[in-house]
């Protein structure tokens, strides 16, 4: 096999659930092929770059070996290389998400004292 058509390789890679998925986000240009968009049905190769945005982060893939069946997991990571570039953009984002959101977390209700505070706050 030396061609497949893209949004059966995303769908065996593991990186959509199901075809139509795939195609949808190839269609809604989440996925750039060499840095263009492309159509669902483009065959792809060993050695072309992908560009795929999941939710927050993008991954940037080289396709290093082609398949039309969804296997295992371990066997769909023989199928990319994810750039160290994408893996550490990656991780950097997900630290800030993780920074921005590890607010302490109140239980949305105030205890005696704060209620006290409350009540004298809307006395005056």
């Amino acid at each position: 096999m030396d061609k497949v058509r893209i949004d059966k390789w995303l769908w065996a890679a593991r990186f959509f659930k199901t075809r139509s998925l795939a195609k949808a986000a190839i269609e809604g240009g989440k996925v750039h092929i060499d840095g263009n968009k492309s159509k669902a049905s483009r065959q792809l190769e060993l050695g072309t770059i992908l560009s795929i945005r999941q939710g927050f982060d993008v991954k940037v893939v080289e396709v290093i070996g082609l398949s039309e069946q969804r296997r295992g997991a371990p066997e769909a990571l023989l199928l990319y290389n994810e750039t160290a570039e994408s893996v550490t953009l990656r991780e950097q984002n997900a630290a800030q998400r993780k920074a921005v959101n590890s607010s302490p977390a109140s239980d949305g209700k105030p205890n005696k004292k704060q209620r006290r505070q409350i009540h004298r706050f809307l006395s005056n």
